[in-house]
């Protein structure tokens, strides 16, 4: 099969079925694991440079407006300072994933409460501490009659909306009725590593060691914010955090160290506080949303409306896609489909995990149980019979859907064939039990990506790129698919990642990073395969690898070492193509919940909690697993506790760290079941693989809250639904249970 970078014809040959290592999908290890449980994997702001100075951001004092002066000298007669920095150079916004130019710059101008507007830089981190806390600024304040709070007034279309049939008419004549509003507030990325850079200058040549997810953009990104040429800027990420969104792009403390180093002539850490870091890199936008469903008796949708409200700072072009899974989840030929944006006075709304489908999905979610209690049909049910054969309104294919196995397997392993419909109809001592269910679907994309894969002479495997590992397993999965391909044992295979230099893979974001790079990554291998096929005397195809033997029919096997006179090198590409038009590529899956909730306080406990999911062929079980899992647990804080909180006066952040910021802890999440349904999907890459790491978390809170109105009847719209939003509409709890 002759190859081109670019995808656009389905690779059907199956060749991780074929090939006999024994290693794909298997849950094996992180590589990098015992570096990171025994603290040795280096971590941005752990390098040790010689004569690394140490930065501390300023952030603005007020909401709008401008820097008039800055008083430096008292600041500067202060013990160990070395530099107080603001310039036009330095970023007023954390750009957008995969912007790969410069975001808005030039911090005179203050956009939003607390935006960093100077970096005061030390022989010390507690001595640039105290300077910064002791610099004073003037400003021209020009606060009054910002808008902190969204809203219709000054919103208008973020997209074209989706129209189709006529709306009106179909939710006139359906049988049952379903029009709710819904909340959802802002949610912080949180991710457990800050954001942190250290520069440093060789003549003209920067070196940034950061913590990013997008290596290739976040080179340019950074280039273009300091008016270099991207030859002289290589950027080290070999170990990230957690990113979650927050890391797409380049943000503050990167420029800012990078300036202050040149200016210096020495090293510059810059570490952002956790309070820094919620108050001026991203967050997810809050919606207002409205959805109306309209059936007939047997529960088949004729209407579907799904409008969102968001916000972002002017001339932000990003908006939260609040319908991008309604567009092609379920049925209803008469549709509306649209989001509108607020301009706002708050820091910049941009991609946080699932952009879109996590707020989206629990509210229609919530919306679609309410439809199915109204039509007396099972939830499950209700929603296996809306699911359409085409995409509604553009008659676009499915390349694969496993949305009915998910919800079949869920419910079988969850039982959920006990459930009682009824609310409020079961009572163990002072808590109300109930179930509840939702799907998951989750937009899959291909993504452009490089990389480079060598077979040693002595029969290693060496695999090179720029991808980074934010935590989600790529060391291992890139390994597994080399190693695979390769015929080689997975102890014999080395992946290098995180450096720029390297070739450019697809990045961590979108959850395309393991099928793009990854198909990257094949793409060499197969390359390296037709090589060592001549050698043999076969095709590539006909060509068997394991153990590090090579051999095909009717040839005996040798060591692969005996092929080979030299290192074999090449490299690997895929590009997206037309397929991405041609067949929608999603994934799916299905969430089942039981939650108890106290009968006398509000409090909800989740008692155990059921998540399958179809993403293509699992490349490696473990990582996978522990993807599903993550997205689960913050579907659980989405539903009970995470809420950024911002004061309605001037738009500054209350709640800016994790004391105050309740994400869950290990006290809330009890023992969860993941079931990974397995499938090909060749439309979606070579390796018939689609992205997991954003699919555990859409619909997620959707179930939590159908569980919480199975169990007590109170069905509330607003998330997260904290226990004094359900303690006002409990039933009595001392009311003998129906």
């Amino acid at each position: 099969m002759t190859m081109s970078d670019t995808y656009d014809t389905p690779d059907t040959r199956d060749m991780l079925d074929r090939t006999r290592q024994g290693v794909i999908g298997k849950g094996l290890d992180r590589p990098e694991g015992p570096l990171k449980v025994a603290g040795t994997a280096t971590y941005a702001a752990e390098y040790a440079r010689p004569g690394c100075a140490e930065g501390v951001l300023v952030g603005a004092a007020i909401s709008k407006g401008r820097v008039t002066a800055i008083h430096r000298d008292a600041v500067m007669a202060m013990p160990g300072v070395l530099g107080v920095y603001s310039s036009e150079r330095m970023l007023r916004r954390a750009a957008q994933g995969t912007a790969g130019e410069a975001p808005e710059q030039d911090v005179s101008t203050v956009d939003f409460p607390m935006q960093p507007v100077a970096l005061v830089v030390a022989e010390t981190f507690e001595q640039a501490t105290a300077a910064a806390k002791a610099l004073r600024i003037d400003y021209d304040d020009q606060s009054e009659g910002a808008r902190f709070m969204p809203s219709d007034d000054n919103a208008e279309p973020a997209d074209d909306p989706v129209e189709a049939g006529d709306l009106d008419r179909a939710l006139r004549e359906a049988e049952h009725v379903v029009d709710a509003r819904f909340t959802t507030p802002g949610h912080a990325s949180a991710a457990m590593e800050p954001h942190a850079a250290i520069a440093e200058w060789d003549g003209r040549d920067l070196t940034l060691w950061g913590s990013l997810q997008m290596l290739s953009f976040n080179v340019a990104e950074l280039a273009d914010s300091l008016g270099i040429d991207p030859k002289h800027v290589r950027i080290l990420s070999p170990y990230v955090g957690g990113g979650f969104g927050s890391k797409l792009g380049i943000s503050h403390e990167a420029v800012a160290a990078a300036l202050a180093a040149q200016d210096l002539g020495r090293p510059v850490r810059v570490v952002m506080s956790r309070q820094q870091v919620f108050q001026s890199i991203m967050r997810r936008s809050e919606t207002e949303q409205r959805i109306r469903l309209g059936c007939g008796p047997d529960g088949r949708l004729t209407a579907f409306a799904h409008e969102a409200l968001v916000s972002n700072l002017p001339g932000e072009d990003f908006s939260e896609p609040v319908t991008q899974a309604s567009e092609f989840l379920y049925a209803g030929e008469n549709r509306l489909l649209a989001v509108r944006k607020s301009d706002i006075t708050r820091l910049t709304a941009g991609s946080v995990r699932a952009p879109g489908e996590a707020v989206g999905m629990q509210a229609l979610e919530v919306a679609m149980d309410e439809l199915a209690e109204a039509a007396g049909i099972d939830p499950v049910e209700l929603r296996k019979r809306n699911l359409p054969d085409a995409v509604p309104g553009e008659g676009t294919p499915y390349s694969s859907r496993r949305l009915v196995q998910a919800l079949d397997a869920g419910a079988a392993a969850f039982g959920w064939d006990q459930r009682s419909a009824t609310p409020c109809a079961r009572r163990e001592g002072e808590w109300w039990i109930g179930h509840g269910v939702a799907s998951a679907a989750r937009v899959n994309i291909l993504a452009k990506a490089e990389a480079r894969v060598t077979l040693t002479a002595d029969g290693h495997v060496v695999v090179e790129t720029d991808h980074t590992d934010i935590g989600t397993g790529s060391y291992a999965v890139l390994g597994q698919i080399a190693a695979e391909m390769l015929g080689q044992p997975i102890d014999r295979t080395t992946v290098q990642l995180g450096d720029s230099r390297l070739p450019s893979g697809a990045g961590s974001g979108g959850s395309w990073g393991a099928s793009s790079t990854g198909s990257a990554v094949f793409r060499a291998c197969e390359a390296i395969r037709a090589t060592l096929a001549q050698a043999v005397g076969c095709s590539a195809d006909d060509l068997l690898l394991q153990d590090g033997k090579a051999w095909a029919e009717g040839v005996d096997p040798r060591p692969v070492t005996d092929l080979l006179t030299e290192d074999l090198t090449r490299t690997g590409r895929i590009e997206p193509g037309d397929l991405m038009e041609k067949v929608n590529q999603s994934t799916y899956g299905a969430f089942f919940c039981e939650v108890a909730v106290n009968a006398f306080t509000g409090e909800t406990r989740i008692r155990r909690m059921t998540g399958a999911f179809g993403f293509g062929r699992v490349l490696n079980a473990k990582t996978a697993r522990s993807q599903c899992l993550g997205g689960m647990v913050w579907g659980i804080g989405s539903a009970l506790t995470e809420a950024l909180q911002f004061d309605s006066r001037d738009g500054h952040l209350v709640n800016h760290d994790l004391a105050e910021y309740h994400v869950p802890v290990h006290a809330d999440i009890p023992p969860m079941e993941v079931i990974l349904l397995e499938e090909r999907d060749p439309h979606a890459s070579p390796i018939q693989a689609k992205g997991v790491g954003e699919l555990g978390i859409c619909g997620a809170a959707g179930a939590v809250a159908n569980a919480i109105y199975n169990a007590c009847g109170v069905r509330l719209r607003d998330f997260p639904m904290t226990p004094d939003r359900l303690l006002a509409h409990l039933p009595d709890p001392f009311a003998p249970v129906a």
